[in-house]
């Protein structure tokens, strides 16, 4: 499909210009699309993710087993992937590491990985990092989590990681609220040792499906009487709308990017597995805890301010995109990111592939963080 640009009053010829990714030619994958960072497509094709890949063998109607199996062998490979990805980068100097364990709400035993500055003196920047993964799978022990906490801290910042309950994987299996009662627990443990911790001010900081953990803890704060206790919100590739298994009609107008951008690295129909584990049975399907997209303006009214960070080339860009509309209709201080050429959550997981973009993501969580 096409569109026509504009003719200019010079009597120009209008130039038709193709929609972009999948919408203007359904057959592009990742590695074809002229939008890629090559070096991005370079660094997935070792593992076979520069294409479009095999549909996942399970869907939402499928047996729970079935769907529980599936994402633990997911599990496996992206952590396989992630690890790869970090194995020749030198560690990061000058951080301090230790760990915490809490008790959440259920009983369970939740781990805080704590990063910080070597030495440093006086109260810092606090982040609670929440790890990404679709609230199923994935681990904040893992490598690439470690790695972005321990660079956030090189920045000058405290960052806690909490390792919550998973939906699935080996740490699951724990549906829709699990997850979001221990970041909660965590965010209230955090707030309450912030002298011991030597942090100033506290962000919530996520990506991906950890992005979305983020956004609902902070709107379950407000819901709870304690959103004081955060000063900022980092949501980078929020997974928040839960509308992947709809057909590509209905998620092209919803949220365009679901189909322009679909099999780049992930694909609608994975999501929508991880949709169906976390939420079985969609009971929670418009619940902002849930799914974020669906918060009202008065829901978001007197949050903290907000940076909401997307990806060019990622299906996920559009639900970014607008939460950002509604946290700025709600006059929520909120900033907006799009990180050209890069699939979900390229401008953290390339850190050896696109140094300069992980820097230049870093940084601006160092600039919001500090300027709180």
């Amino acid at each position: 499909m096409t569109v026509q640009s504009s003719g200019q009053s010079s009597g120009q010829t209008p130039v038709a210009q193709t929609r972009p990714g999948r919408l203007g030619d359904p057959h592009l994958e990742l590695r074809t699309d002229p939008r890629s960072d090559p070096r991005m497509v370079a660094a997935l094709a070792p593992f076979g993710l520069d294409g479009a890949g095999e549909p996942p063998p399970v869907d939402r109607t499928s047996p729970r087993e079935a769907q529980l199996a599936f994402l633990a062998e997911a599990e496996a490979g992206f952590e396989a992937v992630f690890a790869a990805l970090m194995q020749d980068l030198p560690p990061v100097e000058g951080v301090e590491r230790s760990t915490e364990t809490v008790t959440g709400p259920d009983g369970d035993p939740i781990t805080l990985f704590i990063s910080r500055p070597a030495g440093a003196d006086g109260p810092l920047p606090g982040v609670l990092h929440i790890h990404g993964g679709g609230m199923v799978i994935l681990s904040a022990a893992g490598p690439a989590y470690a790695r972005v906490r321990d660079e956030i801290a090189a920045t000058g910042a405290v960052v806690v990681g909490a390792e919550y309950r998973n939906g699935a994987g080996a740490l699951g299996a724990h549906p829709f609220p699990a997850g979001l009662d221990d970041c909660t627990a965590a965010l209230r443990w955090v707030h309450e040792h912030r002298a011991r911790l030597g942090i100033s001010t506290l962000t919530l900081a996520g990506e991906s499906g950890g992005a979305n953990l983020a956004l609902a803890t902070t709107l379950r704060a407000k819901r709870d009487g304690h959103v004081h206790t955060i000063d900022g919100v980092y949501a980078m590739v929020p997974y928040i709308s839960g509308l992947y298994g709809g057909t590509g009609a209905e998620r092209e107008r919803a949220l365009p990017s679901l189909v322009e951008n679909d099999g780049y690295f992930i694909s609608c129909a994975l999501l929508d597995v991880m949709n169906a584990v976390y939420d079985p049975g969609g009971r929670h399907a418009t619940d902002p805890l849930a799914w974020p997209y669906h918060a009202s303006v008065d829901e978001v009214t007197g949050l903290p301010p907000h940076v909401i960070s997307v990806c060019e080339v990622d299906p996920l860009r559009d639900e970014g995109i607008a939460y950002h509309r509604t946290l700025q209709r709600a006059g929520v201080p909120a900033a907006l990111r799009v990180v050209p050429g890069t699939c979900h959550a390229g401008d953290v997981i390339f850190r050896a592939a696109m140094p300069e973009v992980f820097a230049a993501t870093m940084a601006d969580i160092h600039g919001f963080v500090s300027g709180l």
